[in-house]
């Protein structure tokens, strides 16, 4: 009797090498170490501490398990902790047929003509075309960019584009998961997710956090890339930023094509306000006061054309103005560059427009003229009169006084050209 149960004991020891030396070091801590191993008759009977883990461990590494018990002659049983009667999670679906019907969110097609790139996305459209007319080398396509640059745009685009193609976004794939484990059915999940040309997940940073989902999707990646198929991913930061993935993730999600992507200029802003029916008078004067990206965009245009539709009169630039007055930047004046730099300079607007002489007085004034001249079209005279009514000589004495300055103040040249960036 003794030997036996030194036996038992020794073969579970084993079985618990075998099964560590074929997951990765991660997983196997996280999922498979925790469970209880012991065998009862000819089967192996794992105990996890609740039922999540029992469907998670049978979908995810069911197999594994039951290749590795196989080898002792021994079938695999999971169980919950404390539950005489808890119900067998199936190993395998070899011969249990599952089904799986995803839930959906119907697009409506969208051409790539639909888009407007400017010259620092055309890297970006063209890959995606390319991915639209068949296999490529570079998966998975890693795209990213800030809020409203178009990168959900760009991915359903090549979703109309092609055939076979299957586009979630990062939480719709974390939900469509869980339901499956909880609906066990994660094998046909799995044959689902991977039963296509092109696999397609949008805002890839819905997975942080959620070490199950992520482990799933990262074998997923490796299945379609070795299949030969394509997979795009699309987030609002390159893979080395984000947050909650481990450095391996990170790593394979940046392993093919990785792309940046920039929110609309001015002109491509122009061009979606035509496109969508607004004037051309009223496009011109507000696409360059519409801060930020393409959904403000997209809202000014709902803006406009709803007022038209209740009110039934068009809009011209006067109630544009007032219309859109949340949404549009203000004009900066000179006087408001003026007060605004003071702030930043930590000088008072009143003794800039002064005639104190201190030093560091002194070199704000001169600082504030250079900033003007570089960021309006204003005159040297003019640039005076907003500095406390200097003559235009006085303006180019400061202006060459700073340009010296610069060739050997690098803090100098930079707090400089940020007040201009500030002022443009």
């Amino acid at each position: 009797m003794q030997a036996a149960t030194l036996t038992q004991n020794a073969n579970i020891s084993t079985i618990r090498d075998m099964v560590a030396e074929q997951m990765d070091f991660a997983a196997w801590t996280s999922w498979v170490a925790p469970l209880d191993f012991a065998i009862d008759g000819n089967v192996l009977v794992l105990t996890a501490q609740n039922q999540f883990s029992v469907d998670y461990i049978s979908g995810v590494y069911g197999a594994l398990l039951k290749n590795v018990a196989g080898e002792f002659g021994l079938d695999v049983k999971l169980v919950v902790r404390g539950v005489v009667s808890a119900p067998v999670a199936p190993i395998a679906n070899d011969n249990n047929a599952q089904s799986y019907a995803p839930v959906v969110e119907q697009l409506a097609p969208v051409a790539f003509d639909a888009f407007i790139p400017c010259d620092e996305n055309a890297f970006a459209v063209t890959a995606a075309k390319r991915v639209a007319a068949g296999a490529v080398s570079f998966s998975p396509l890693f795209i990213y960019g800030p809020a409203g640059c178009g990168k959900s745009l760009l991915a359903q685009c090549i979703k109309s584009e092609s055939e076979n193609i299957i586009l979630m976004s990062g939480g719709q794939f974390v939900s469509e998961f869980a339901r499956a484990l909880k609906n066990r059915n994660v094998f046909a999940f799995k044959d689902f997710c991977r039963n296509c040309d092109t696999f397609i997940l949008d805002d890839v940073q819905g997975l942080a956090g959620k070490n199950a989902t992520m482990e799933e999707f990262l074998q997923l990646v490796l299945d379609l890339r070795s299949a030969g198929k394509n997979v795009v991913l699309t987030s609002s930061v390159a893979p080395s930023a984000l947050t909650g993935f481990d450095r391996r993730a990170q790593s394979l999600l940046a392993s093919g094509l990785v792309v940046d992507m920039v929110a609309p200029n001015a002109n491509v802003k122009r061009t979606m306000l035509v496109r969508a029916g607004v004037k051309s008078d009223i496009a011109d004067a507000i696409a360059k006061r519409i801060a930020g990206d393409g959904h403000l965009v997209a809202g000014v245009v709902n803006k406009i054309k709803t007022y038209t539709e209740l009110m039934g009169t068009d809009v011209d630039l006067n109630v544009a103005e007032h219309l859109l007055a949340d949404t549009l930047e203000k004009f900066k004046t000179p006087i408001a560059m003026v007060k605004m730099m003071c702030e930043k300079l930590g000088v008072a607007y009143d003794a800039i427009c002064g005639s104190g002489r201190a030093r560091s007085l002194v070199l704000a004034r001169q600082i504030i003229m250079v900033v003007l001249k570089n960021s309006t079209r204003l005159s040297l005279a003019e640039i005076g009169q907003y500095v406390g009514d200097r003559d235009h000589a006085t303006v180019m004495y400061a202006v060459r006084q700073i340009e010296k300055l610069k060739e050997s103040d690098l803090m100098l040249t930079a707090q400089i050209n940020q007040l201009i960036a500030e002022c443009k």
